[in-house]
């Protein structure tokens, strides 16, 4: 994470305010910040978002090619995640410095999307043993104000919804090897069902108490934090603990019942937004990088 030097008596106050339920920025503990979300702002993609919460941006491109199934898995495609830690985020990328923040970045994401409830990648096989689609998720943190987890699943999630495949008009064996025929129309594509896509939730333990989407000082102040992936039905697809800290039993499960609650009200609302900005067609605003 960005460094970030806080002094005994600023963490005091956070600590505090967290046991008041007043964080430093006014909200409380289970409130969110507002997102601003955008996608299909990358032509040369098959599908992207950028993603705003606080001081952190995301950008996600998403591609998908041709490939070969896995021999385990002849029926199922393939899904890859990859993550860079911008050196402009914070000094604190320089070098290798951010290599071991994406790989948990890029872990986390996998985990998440690796039940069949969460992302059948059998949707995306074309002809068993032959042939499938093989999609590679890029996510590039442009600059890091915190809560990097739930920010960047976010994001996945809207660019994988605007993602579009071509689409595939023939695919038949020709003496063994597969022949595989693409619409000419460019427009001419189907969408992943993201129904089913979870998004990433945060709880950061500051005290005897936890708080949700953290702020780079909240999490500097935090000796430990659970971070889970909420499917839109409510179920976890994935748990995973960060920091050294303990947490106890009963902490635990009520973490577990307030991210879950919290993550259900995010899919609901990302998916609304997401939806609205489908509505406006090809024709609507793309403002990209101009604000």
């Amino acid at each position: 994470m960005a460094e970030v030097i806080l002094s005994a008596g600023e963490k005091t106050f956070i600590l505090h305010g967290v046991d008041a339920d007043f964080r430093n920025d006014g909200r409380k503990r289970c409130e969110y910040r507002s997102m601003e979300i955008e996608t299909k702002l990358m032509p040369q993609t098959h599908g992207s978002a950028r993603l705003r919460i606080g001081n952190t941006d995301i950008l996600v491109g998403v591609k998908v090619e041709l490939d070969t199934p896995n021999a385990d898995k002849p029926d199922e495609g393939k899904l890859e995640f990859f993550v860079d830690c911008s050196a402009n985020a914070t000094p604190a990328f320089e070098g290798k410095g951010g290599d071991d923040l994406a790989t948990a970045l890029s872990t986390t994401l996998a985990i998440a999307y690796q039940t069949r409830h969460a992302f059948d990648l059998r949707t995306l096989c074309i002809l068993p043993n032959k042939k499938c689609w093989k999609v590679y998720v890029d996510v590039l943190i442009l600059q890091c104000g915190g809560n990097l987890f739930d920010a960047i699943g976010a994001a996945v999630k809207a660019a994988l919804y605007s993602t579009e495949i071509p689409k595939i008009t023939a695919a038949t064996l020709d003496g063994g090897e597969p022949d595989i025929q693409l619409s000419d129309d460019a427009y001419d594509c189907i969408q992943l069902d993201t129904s089913n896509y979870p998004v990433i939730v945060t709880l950061c333990k500051i005290g005897d108490n936890y708080v949700v989407d953290p702020t780079l000082e909240e999490e500097v102040c935090s000796v430990s934090s659970i971070v889970i992936s909420v499917l839109p039905n409510g179920k976890l697809s994935s748990i995973v603990k960060l920091g050294y800290g303990s947490i106890q039993p009963s902490t635990f499960t009520k973490m577990l019942k307030m991210g879950q609650k919290i993550g259900l009200q995010l899919n609901k609302g990302l998916m609304k937004v997401l939806k609205e900005e489908d509505q406006l067609g090809r024709n609507r605003d793309v403002f990209g990088f101009l604000r």
